[in-house]
């Protein structure tokens, strides 16, 4: 079994007590990532033929620091948001900093990659690093209505009764009947009476 030098660290549930890791596995090359041993994670994502591991070698490249090979959309989607949040949460802040330097790029492939970052920097209380990205991806592409949804808790977390209410209706424009704004719209008209 492959360890992590630190005692406790997340693996994508919280509860690890009962981890196991196969040799060449996609875990054993998300858990060389924590050891810094970024050379043995290309080894085992080239040994397998999945969605994942052909993202593992792009996620790999862009921490080394160089983009060998671009995502497509899908692999951004599908894979950024999880990854950039596990690298958080473990604390390997130089890798976090080169996946959010690869955002320029990648938001040229997948428009919403700036969003992406930001619901990762939301959700660890992040909360100007956040909001900072929710105004790219606004700049990006401004008819997203999660985005929207986005700002409207955003504002609402930081007392700003008023900015939240804009951006919840700009999101009802969008998707009128789209069912967590109408609740959130309600909470903030009931708070702001």
């Amino acid at each position: 079994m492959i360890s992590s030098k630190k005692q406790k660290f997340f693996f994508f549930n919280p509860n690890i007590t009962e981890l196991t890791v196969r040799p060449n596995s996609l875990e054993h090359a998300y858990l060389a990532i924590l050891n810094e041993d970024l050379k043995t994670a290309h080894k085992v994502f080239s040994s397998q033929d999945s969605p994942r591991a052909k993202w593992g070698n792009i996620l790999v490249s862009v921490l080394i620091g160089y983009l060998d090979n671009y995502p497509t959309f899908f692999q951004i989607r599908n894979f950024y948001e999880i990854d950039l949040d596990f690298l958080l949460r473990n604390e390997k802040l130089d890798y976090v900093e080169k996946l959010l330097g690869a955002l320029d790029i990648f938001v040229r492939i997948n428009q919403e990659a700036y969003k992406f970052a930001a619901r990762v920097m939301y959700e660890n209380n992040l909360l100007s690093a956040a909001y900072n990205y929710m105004l790219k991806s606004k700049e990006v592409y401004y008819n997203d209505a999660e985005l929207h949804f986005m700002l409207a808790k955003y504002f609402l977390r930081v007392h700003d009764n008023d900015e939240a209410y804009y951006y919840i209706n700009e999101c009802l424009k969008l998707i009128p009947d789209y069912y967590p704004a109408c609740i959130l719209r309600q909470k903030i008209e009931e708070i702001s009476v």
